[in-house]
């Protein structure tokens, strides 16, 4: 498995016209040339063996919900990825969906599908995720509950360092509109450290952190550090297991875009819009209050073209 930015811009170089559909492999082939080549347990053989079996749908699973189809643990999935080269299930799922999403489009024949190019493809993967997103919301309890929580926090800290500050800086920009004290740490260190000590003693009880790959230890640092304080961690991340998901009170995963030289995120992107949606909701008056003295301060002060 190709690894390294350097390895990824060579990878997703932009190609002119489209792959030749005669070819092309058909959507099995790929998978089994994906799993061809490793010696496999036998637990590990299941586990390859549902995945061609099932493709469309085992692309798409969690770590969880693929452990017990099989039948096997959590930890047999993530060895089986490894095994194959992958740095664990996630990689091993993203490299999955773009041949499932291609299985889906070409029925019968996946033609199309087998001709997209590089950017194409890119929007593949990130349709998927979306996809896989989109079943995480099938139950919106977790996400208004969480609204509630980060909606009360009075102070509220956004935390993102590194790749994650557009993330963070986003959110607390829209925050800012709905919630009366929005705090944006995007320097890690003695620096974060202090800004959340402060954060808690002026009575805050959350912190909304972004760890966006490649994670960078200071990110746990940092989150380790708003624990040690006293606050509560609800983390935004592209990972369902680790470090960074343990050390969080709360988790949420969407899947980042890959194909390219550098990442994308489509699907944080939305799950941050929906938290955003979550916390107006848990205070609809104060929301609706707060968005009309913006509009009034914007309307003063010909802040828009519009």
């Amino acid at each position: 498995m190709r690894s390294g930015q350097r390895a990824r811009a060579q990878a997703s170089a932009i190609t002119p016209g489209r792959r030749s559909p005669e070819t092309a492999p058909a959507p099995a082939d790929k998978v089994r040339a994906l799993f061809g080549g490793h010696r496999l347990s036998p637990a590990q053989r299941r586990i390859a063996q549902y995945i061609t079996d099932h493709l469309t749908e085992a692309a798409f699973l969690s770590i969880t919900d693929l452990a017990e189809r099989v039948g096997v643990s959590q930890p047999s999935v993530t060895r089986f990825a490894t095994s194959l080269g992958f740095t664990g299930y996630p990689a091993l799922r993203e490299a999955l969906q773009p041949i499932a999403l291609s299985a889906v489009a070409g029925s019968p024949g996946a033609g199309e599908g087998d001709r997209r190019n590089e950017l194409q493809a890119a929007v593949d993967a990130e349709i998927a995720n979306l996809e896989s997103l989109r079943r995480v919301f099938a139950d919106t309890d977790r996400v208004l509950e969480l609204g509630r929580e980060l909606a009360r926090s009075v102070p509220l800290t956004i935390l993102g360092l590194r790749i994650s500050v557009s993330l963070a800086e986003y959110v607390a920009y829209a925050a800012k509109r709905i919630h009366p004290d929005v705090r944006l740490v995007s320097r890690g260190g003695t620096v974060a450290y202090d800004a959340l000590l402060q954060a808690r003693e002026a009575g805050g009880t959350w912190v909304l952190a972004f760890a966006m790959p490649r994670h960078a230890n200071e990110t746990l640092a940092a989150i380790r550090a708003a624990r040690s304080t006293g606050l509560r961690v609800a983390l935004i991340t592209d990972v369902t297991l680790g470090p960074l998901v343990e050390e969080a009170d709360v988790a949420f995963t969407a899947g980042t875009g890959s194909r390219l030289v550098f990442d994308s995120y489509a699907a944080p992107g939305v799950l941050s819009a929906a938290i955003l949606q979550a916390m107006a909701d848990a205070d609809p008056e104060r929301t609706q209050l707060r968005l009309e003295k913006y509009e009034q301060a914007a309307e003063q002060h010909a802040f828009f073209l519009d």
